[in-house]
C-alpha cells in the first residue's frame, strides 16, 4: 500500500491527530499495524502526546451538544449512552469534567465501548484522585485501546 492510500484509510484513527498515522507511514512496518501505531506515540515528545490527549473531547461535553464530534466519537459516545443523558446526569458530567481538566490540564480519556455511563462516571470520581503521570500514561493507553477498537471495526 502506498504512503498515501496508508493515510487515507488510517488517516482519521487518532483523533484529530492525523500526525500519528503519518509516522507510521514513514516506518518500516512490523506487520502488526496497532503496534506500529503505538510506537510512534510512545516515541512522540511529551508535548504531542498532551497534544495528542488534548484532541480528544470531553465526554458529553460542548462537541456533543454542537455536533462538532467525529463520526466516530459520536458512535461511541452514544453507544455508552452518553447521547440520551438526563439533565442530572450531564450536569454531573460537566461537573466532573471540569474538575478532572482543571485537575490536569487535559480531557479525562476512557475507551467509552468498553463500559456504560455508570463506569465512566465511577472511573472519573475514582482518576481524579491520581497524580498527572499516572493520569498521562492512563490517557494515552486508554487512546491505544480506542484505536484498537477502531481498527477491528474496519477489518
Amino acid at each position: 500500500m502506498t504512503r498515501d492510500a496508508f493515510i487515507a484509510q488510517y488517516g482519521e484513527l487518532f483523533e484529530h491527530s492525523p500526525w500519528v498515522v503519518e509516522r507510521a507511514a514513514d516506518r518500516p512496518r512490523s506487520g502488526d499495524l496497532y503496534a506500529d501505531l503505538v510506537a510512534v506515540v510512545a516515541d512522540a515528545t511529551p508535548d504531542e502526546q498532551l497534544a495528542l490527549i488534548r484532541a480528544h473531547p470531553e465526554l458529553a461535553g460542548k462537541a456533543a451538544i454542537d455536533r462538532t464530534l467525529t463520526d466516530d466519537s459520536t458512535a461511541e459516545q452514544a453507544s455508552a449512552g452518553l447521547d440520551r443523558l438526563t439533565q442530572d446526569e450531564f450536569d454531573h458530567f460537566h461537573a466532573l469534567n471540569a474538575a478532572y481538566r482543571e485537575h490536569f490540564g487535559f480531557p479525562f480519556i476512557i475507551c467509552v465501548r468498553k463500559t456504560d455511563k455508570a463506569g465512566i462516571l465511577a472511573a472519573m470520581q475514582d482518576r481524579l484522585a491520581n497524580d498527572r503521570p499516572t493520569e498521562l500514561a492512563a490517557a494515552l493507553h486508554e487512546i491505544g485501546e480506542i484505536v484498537r477498537l477502531r481498527l477491528e471495526a474496519m477489518t
